[in-house]
């Protein structure tokens, strides 16, 4: 578990008209202030990232479809410093994960059906505030490809 990232298990609730799925209180003890709700469609197989936030702290859910979470820590001072976070959430596993600002992170849609991605974000969008990098970037040390075994 990378240093700051918090998993919080997140309730459905179905009945015969469909269902509600829980994502955020502002009671909630994950919850430190509200910068903007925005949601991010991803296509099977397609990633994106890797990007990370300077003040920003992210809350993602997927209500819709699955993804692989991916976090790297590259933060001088944590006791996580160069660790990678592999998640996989979504209708079958419906979490929020939190991460903290200066965290590496990037999404792949995985499965058959695009995923919609929901971040509660502490801090309005500010493209000063984001950093970007591509994916196949050597100085991250994961590998996007699907798996097997």
């Amino acid at each position: 578990m990378i240093d700051g990232t918090k998993i919080t298990e997140l309730r459905i609730i179905p009945d015969e008209r469909g269902a509600v799925l829980r994502m955020l209180r502002k009671d909630d003890p994950v919850f430190s202030k509200f910068g903007e709700i925005y949601f991010s469609k991803v296509y099977p197989g397609v990633v994106k990232g890797w990007h990370l936030h300077k003040k920003m702290t992210l809350n993602y859910a997927v209500p819709v479809g699955m993804v692989k979470l991916v976090l790297y820590d590259n933060r001088e001072n944590s006791s996580t410093k160069g660790e990678i976070m592999e998640l996989f959430i979504g209708e079958t596993n419906y979490q929020l994960v939190t991460i903290p600002p200066n965290v590496w992170n990037g999404i792949k849609g995985i499965g058959t059906v695009p995923a919609l991605i929901a971040n509660c974000a502490t801090e309005p969008h500010d493209p000063n505030e984001i950093v970007r990098m591509d994916p196949e970037d050597n100085f991250i040390p994961y590998n996007w490809n699907l798996r097997w075994g």
